[in-house]
């Protein structure tokens, strides 16, 4: 596994995964085993855009 640069953005990525699940409506917790591929992927999904969308505005 590749060396992380900012060991720091895992528990980051983990609150803002969270974040955005719960606006969302997805239950996420400690054991996520039982949700859908179709409710993580809709998570994973709004958490690159949102990052895409920061970014953009970092540009500007």
């Amino acid at each position: 596994m590749a060396q992380k640069l900012v060991p720091e953005a895992k528990q980051g990525l983990a609150r803002f995964k969270n974040e955005v699940a719960g606006a969302l409506g997805v239950p996420f917790t400690d054991y996520n085993g039982n949700l859908t591929s179709r409710q993580c992927g809709s998570v994973g999904g709004e958490m690159v855009k949102r990052m895409v969308q920061q970014y953009e505005q970092g540009l500007k």
